[in-house]
Parts: structure tokens; sequence; C-alpha cells
């Protein structure tokens, strides 16, 4: 789910993964373009029974993402928000969520 507050230079986005996708998860990471898809680069932390982190982003611009929900051992699994404003095709046979801070 995504909750976004717009503000005069730039909109605070709130990332929240249910705990139902990642209710025994070691490690729950948001990966989009705005971090260069870096795997490790934004942690989310549990709060409320569910993976949550705001971050800031510029107005006016579209960014793809997706949840990396670490479970144990397993290398991760790829999770897609299901709230998001829409969803683009990903070189990979699947789709990335999309978030757009255009007003």
């Amino acid at each position: 789910m995504l909750k976004k507050q717009f503000l005069k230079t730039k909109c605070k986005v709130t990332f929240v993964l249910p705990e139902s996708l990642a209710s025994d998860s070691v490690k729950v990471y948001l990966v989009g373009d705005f971090n260069n898809w870096d795997e490790k680069a934004t942690p989310m932390e549990l709060k409320a029974k569910s993976y949550q982190i705001t971050i800031d982003l510029p107005l006016d611009q579209d960014f793809q993402f997706r949840y990396l929900v670490h479970e144990g051992d397993n290398p991760g699994q790829w999770h897609n928000d299901w709230h998001a404003d829409r969803y683009v095709p990903n070189p990979f046979s699947g789709d990335n969520s999309v978030v757009s801070t255009r007003r």
C-alpha cells in the first residue's frame, strides 16, 4: 500500500508491505529505480504488523519499484504492491509496481 503526502518541493511516500506477505521474514527491502535497484539500500521496518518505510521523492515523476523479502536462508522473493498507481512489464517476465508523484 502507498501513502503519499505532497509537499511544496517533494512527495513523502510511505511504502507498506502487509505482514501476511512477509510474516516470517528476516529482512524486507524496498528496491526501485530511486535507489538504482540496490537490493540492500533501503531496508523496511516492522511497524504495526506491516513492513514500512517513508522516503522523499521528487515531484512530477514516476518510479518503478518492488519489495524484496528474505526469509531464512532463501535468496529472496520479489513482491509487487497491489495498490500501486500502475504496473509496467520488466525484463524478467514479470511486472514492476509504479508510484507516481504527479499531482
